[in-house]
């Protein structure tokens, strides 16, 4: 029988300068120096057991099957930390942003980066959670149209870099904001774009991508606010467009401010061919949505003859985005010709899906559903923290030269190369640590039954 023994502290074994937990904590102390030693140790560690237990059920889960083998904390240390340690997550929006910005290579700097804005609902059961309510849920997974659960607006943050020899657009998702009702959606992800563009007033093309949910004057009055920032969105098909204003005649009254109203089944000549899957149309008109700003408004259709349009409205045109199509890695931007350009717009719209991609790999394979924890600002840093470390997977590889080898293998395949390196190097320490200690020979006989030969169990 093993008998219990007082865990010995490792710090100086786990930190090592070169090593796997030395470089994780050298990039996420970059979330976390601003707070008190004991916050940032117990943060960090959170995010620590997140990445070796590919898996974050719960505090206790985490606790009992990573956190207490490396650290003589006691499991209410962490709740503590989630639910009253003086923290503020929204900061962490801010420093990923930064982080994002700097793996953007020098020769790619003029090319556009985009956010992106949207929001998803977790399921949850119990009712003792705080700010828990019943939400429409337009996709019905559970077969209704209404579930329990807490609605989060996300932002997302895409940047070129290169794998590969082309132009590869990183997506990466910066931060999660509760819903409480107290604010709409809407006025919770304009809050959110305003945090980060100060961080993006370097850069030279700001794109804000979005869909019809969030076509209102809340959000598109930013493009007003922020010079380097455009917008390309979905809007609803019964959206008011207008032809531009006849000229002035001279003539007494108030001008007109706008002409006559336009159709998207009568006033837009729709491609000869399909593009893609669609055939599309194009022209600048003015529309309510963005006042008297002019942009460029597509509609697309399978078909030509059936109802079944839809409508993109753009604030940027094909001829002032500053995009390498001929580099790119994916299609349709990395066609080419003259022709081409004028659609690209609306193929920018695309990125929008990479926001749909994270929300399905965080809650599939990073529990991003399963937080126990009750109060909003503990379950909202849970989150947050879940979402640094998912996003460490993608930054890692462009940021630190160890890790370019990872640059094709998804997150969750780095993230289990990188559990096993923690699980290895965290054996290491505890063997060292406790060959050290006075009694030798019984404490590696004890270690190496506990570590090696109850697994044959």
């Amino acid at each position: 029988k093993i008998t219990e023994r007082k865990r010995p502290l490792m710090p100086n074994l786990l930190y090592t300068k070169n090593s796997i937990i030395g470089r994780l904590k050298k990039y996420f102390y970059l979330y976390f120096s601003t707070f008190s030693s004991g916050t940032a140790e117990n943060l960090f560690l959170f995010v620590l057991s997140v990445l070796a237990l590919e898996s974050a059920n719960s505090v206790r889960f985490l606790y009992t099957h990573f956190l207490k083998s490396i650290s003589e904390k006691s499991l209410n240390a962490f709740y503590y930390t989630c639910s009253y340690a003086k923290v503020d997550y929204s900061k962490f929006m801010k420093i990923t942003a930064n982080i994002a910005i700097s793996i953007i290579p020098s020769f790619l700097a003029e090319e556009p980066i985009f956010i992106l804005i949207d929001d998803t609902i977790v399921p949850k059961y119990g009712t003792k959670f705080e700010n828990v309510s019943k939400l429409f849920d337009h996709s019905a997974h559970n077969g209704a149209n209404f579930l329990n659960g807490h609605c989060f607006v996300s932002i997302m943050l895409c940047v070129p870099v290169i794998r590969n020899g082309k132009i590869l657009y990183n997506a990466i998702p910066l931060g999660y904001k509760m819903w409480n009702k107290e604010k709409s959606k809407i006025e919770l992800a304009a809050e959110m774009v305003s945090k980060i563009m100060p961080e993006l007033s370097k850069q030279k093309q700001v794109i804000l991508l979005f869909d019809s949910w969030y076509a209102k004057s809340g959000m598109t009055s930013l493009v007003n606010k922020f010079q380097n920032l455009n917008i390309i969105c979905n809007v609803r098909s019964d959206a008011v467009l207008y032809d531009f204003p006849p000229i002035k005649t001279g003539k007494r009254g108030r001008p007109a401010k706008h002409g006559k109203k336009l159709s998207i089944y009568e006033d837009f000549s729709l491609s000869a061919n399909k593009i893609g899957e669609y055939f599309i149309g194009y022209r600048e008109v003015l529309t309510n949505i963005f006042g008297c700003l002019p942009v460029m408004a597509y509609v697309t259709a399978p078909n030509k003859s059936g109802n079944n349009r839809r409508l993109f409205i753009s604030t940027v045109k094909a001829s002032d985005l500053r995009i390498s199509c001929a580099w790119q890695e994916k299609s349709p931007l990395n066609q080419t010709g003259l022709d081409w350009m004028n659609y690209v717009p609306l193929f920018l719209y695309i990125f929008r899906w990479n926001i749909e991609v994270s929300y399905y790999e965080q809650k599939t394979f990073w529990s991003l559903c399963r937080y126990m924890v009750r109060s909003s600002h503990a379950i909202e840093l849970v989150v947050n923290l879940i979402n640094i470390a998912y996003c460490s997977m993608k930054i890692l590889p462009y940021s630190d030269a160890y890790f370019e080898n990872n640059k094709n293998e998804s997150v969750q395949e780095f993230r289990f190369q990188l559990s096993k390196s923690i699980k290895e190097q965290v054996f290491i320490a505890t063997f060292v640590a406790f060959v050290e200690s006075t009694n030798k020979s019984e404490s590696t006989l004890n270690l190496l039954k506990e570590r090696i030969f109850s697994k044959s169990a």
